[in-house]
């Protein structure tokens, strides 16, 4: 196969002006990555699911959804915040709000459950108010019915539990709550759904209570740190109010809880997850499912915040999710809470922790906040903007090839084997995350790959963002005989 001379740089040729297989890098020339467009969340009605714990309310959501969302558990209050979920049904687009059990003369953390449960039926267009068909009206569900009856919400009471026909006859019972027919179902099996969410539709009103600004929809932004590190705190300072579930005891967040915030005069989406102890394998039960819907949140996220603890010494699990939002290719933020309790002993050890553990993640954005006292909170938007410009740049191929051949003249590749490789041609091919592609006469190793990211950073300005450098390397005449 003969070499074709290639136009010059700034046109993407190859640093020695030759390239024999342009068909190999033709397509990473200047692509522009084709992100879709989120679809705003304004006009979209929102159904609150409620109901005492354990009657199945997290089993029917994911029945309506179609696909199994939220985290459920035979034991009673796994869910405990109220979490949204975007769903669809006959063409129609709604948001589902699952909530913790609803009890009136529950204590402690769960009197903040019932809390949330009441937040998400005073916003909500619609309401379903889940009942255990096997057991009947309790005097809890006949507290929840007479708030329902003052609310001036649409409400579908929902009979679950209804496997068979045998069981229906039960649900007659139900009127006597004061909220019309009963809809038998069973969250389980699927019986009955597609016609409640008929009648879901049917409640709707033609404009939803809340509207929210639209245009491309609000950046994503998910909140993730180990157990007990203020996520809900934080979440709650934001919003300005209590919008996830606060307790002193770990582990109190399950599902994934998304807020729409106003910070800095732009809306973002929120979404506090569960803390995560451990690797997604080692984990069980309720905990296996949050971690799976917390690798689910940052996967679905555009920047991440780690929460970090400022006031303790850094820890491997710490360590463990940096690396896990570094894999998943989105900006960072790292954010050492409690910097109210960090004094200059703190500060001082808490530097040479970042030092030591944190060298190879010097570009991520990073802030020092109280959730507790507010401090630094103005910090996050400026950061969190500054984090996602640098995953959305792209530098053009002209550019990178004059800045690489300047970087392999002054400090070229490392001999392998008694070969100097060559690179040849350099090209931005991806954002989100930015990825440097580099055609190359033979193997690179991974510590010139490093140094080649660091230096593409302070060249080009890639603050925030994590950067993949990808070799291609050029195969001989002989290997392709």
């Amino acid at each position: 196969m003969s070499e074709e001379p290639l136009a010059d740089a700034s046109d993407g040729a190859g640093l020695d002006g030759t390239w024999s297989d342009e068909a190999d890098w033709a397509d990473y020339d200047d692509v522009d990555e084709q992100h879709e467009d989120e679809e705003s969340t304004a006009g979209q009605p929102v159904l609150a699911v409620v109901g005492r714990p354990n009657v199945g309310k997290s089993t029917l959501v994911n029945r309506l959804l179609g696909r199994r969302q939220a985290v459920v558990k035979d034991t009673p209050g796994v869910t405990r915040d109220r979490v949204s979920y975007d769903a669809v049904w006959n063409g129609r687009s709604f948001t589902i709000v699952d909530t913790g059990g609803w009890d009136p003369d529950a204590e402690g953390v769960y009197a903040s459950v019932t809390s949330q449960a009441e937040m998400a039926m005073s916003a909500a267009d619609a309401i379903l108010l889940v009942v255990d068909a096997n057991v009947g009206s309790s005097a809890t569900d006949e507290a929840a019915a007479k708030v329902l009856r003052r609310s001036k919400r649409p409400v579908l009471v929902v009979a679950n539990k209804v496997d068979d026909q045998r069981a229906e006859a039960e649900v007659a019972e139900l009127w006597s709550l004061g909220l019309g027919q009963p809809y038998p179902v069973s969250a389980l099996h699927g019986r009955g759904s597609g016609d409640l969410l008929d009648e879901v539709l049917r409640a709707f009103p033609e404009t939803p209570r809340e509207r929210f600004g639209g245009g491309g929809g609000p950046r994503r932004v998910a909140l993730v740190g180990k157990p007990n590190v203020g996520k809900s705190s934080m979440l709650n300072k934001l919003v300005g109010e209590q919008r996830a579930v606060v307790d002193e005891t770990s582990g109190t967040t399950v599902d994934p809880v998304d807020s729409l915030v106003e910070l800095d005069g732009e809306v973002w989406r929120f979404v506090d997850t569960a803390g995560l102890r451990r690797r997604v394998k080692t984990a069980d039960g309720t905990e296996y499912y949050a971690s799976l819907r917390t690798k689910a949140a940052i996967e679905a996220a555009e920047v991440v915040i780690v929460l970090i603890d400022g006031s303790n010494p850094l820890t491997e699990q710490d360590l463990r999710i940096i690396s896990m939002v570094i894999e998943s290719g989105r900006a960072l933020v790292i954010a050492y809470n409690k910097w109210d309790l960090v004094d200059e002993d703190r500060r001082r050890s808490l530097e040479k922790e970042i030092d030591r553990d944190l060298v190879q993640v010097r570009w991520a954005e990073r802030v020092n906040v109280s959730a507790e006292t507010g401090r630094a909170i103005g910090k996050l938007a400026p950061s969190l903007r500054r984090a996602l410009e640098s995953w959305d740049q792209r530098i053009s191929t002209g550019r990178i090839n004059s800045w690489i051949s300047d970087i392999v003249a002054a400090q070229p590749p490392p001999v392998r084997g008694g070969k100097q490789s060559k690179i040849m041609f350099a090209t931005q091919a991806h954002t989100r995350p930015p990825t440097l592609v580099l055609f190359s006469s033979g193997f690179i190793e991974a510590g010139y790959r490093r140094f080649l990211e660091r230096r593409f950073r302070e060249s080009f300005g890639f603050e925030g963002s994590p950067v993949r450098v990808v070799v291609r390397v050029k195969e001989s005449k002989s290997m392709r005989k």
